[in-house]
């Protein structure tokens, strides 16, 4: 799946936009989802598509820059 978090799996959600006039037509409300390098157990890196809440509740951990 294309549009969902690797770390918590949220997903699009599905809803109605709705005028004055009450009339419905479908939408979809879709996560903010970054692509961030992750820092593995093995000590290496990997991309994955992450959500904003993941990022800030501290459940990704980015790897640490090599300083040359």
């Amino acid at each position: 799946m294309a549009r969902e978090c690797e770390i918590c799996g949220k997903k699009p959600v599905t809803g109605n936009n709705v005028s004055h006039a009450h009339n419905k037509t479908r939408r979809r409300w879709l996560p903010n989802l970054q692509r961030v390098r992750v820092a593995t157990s093995t000590g290496n890196s990997k991309r994955m598509r992450v959500c904003t809440r993941c990022l800030r509740s501290g459940a990704v951990t980015k790897p640490l820059v090599k300083s040359v």
